[in-house]
């Protein structure tokens, strides 16, 4: 019997945009997965406070992936009061998961942190990482550094190479705080609970 595939979408979604979902979908094809399951981060250790709260970020991916039958959305991290670490994130969907190949999949530039996460080596073998290329991080560059990577902590890193959307959860919230539209850069559905929620005002 063929072995399940899941992967393993992590990030803040403050707010979800185009840009992640186009990822998402590359990957689900050119890896032939079952289903991807976002992640919204609940306390993460490498950010500050984030914009939204936790309740309205995981509404806005519940929201985002809605029409996609091989998308969900998951709460695990988001009703845990301690950090969020990914090492704990990947132990929970293996346990879920137990015949199943996870993939984790990430920026190119969050994988050449790798040996700054909490328990790197073990987050190697709970799972497939899959960098994905980022606009303004070269390739090239982050190879090398995974190639390093790989070295010191054992494991194989997958690179992938995907349409790049210019697009940064960053600009959409400077564009509601300013009202200016951004409109096209996130699912409609998305952008009108952010109007009627008033998030992002400042």
């Amino acid at each position: 019997m063929k072995k399940r595939k899941v992967g393993i979408m992590g990030g803040s979604f403050d707010p979800i945009h185009l840009g992640h979902l186009v990822v998402a979908n590359e990957v689900l094809n050119i890896y032939n997965l079952d289903e991807i399951i976002f992640v919204p981060t609940g306390n993460p250790p490498h950010k500050d406070k984030l914009r939204a709260d936790s309740f309205h970020r995981y509404m806005m991916v519940y929201m985002a992936v809605l029409s996609n039958d091989k998308f969900s959305v998951s709460d695990f991290e988001i009703r845990k009061n301690d950090k969020s670490y990914t090492v704990n994130t990947l132990k929970h969907f293996r346990q879920l998961y137990e015949d199943t190949d996870l993939y984790f999949i990430t920026g190119a530039d969050a994988i050449i942190e790798l040996p700054h996460w909490h328990e790197a080596a073990e987050v190697i073998k709970l799972c497939k990482l899959v960098a994905v290329s980022r606009p303004g991080i070269s390739m090239k560059e982050a190879r090398q550094r995974i190639d390093e990577i790989e070295n010191i902590l054992g494991g194989t890193i997958e690179m992938l190479q995907v349409p790049m959307l210019q697009i940064s959860s960053t600009d959409i919230r400077g564009r509601f705080e300013k009202g200016i539209s951004a409109k096209y850069l996130l699912p409609e559905s998305v952008e009108q609970y952010i109007m009627k929620n008033k998030l992002y005002k400042s």
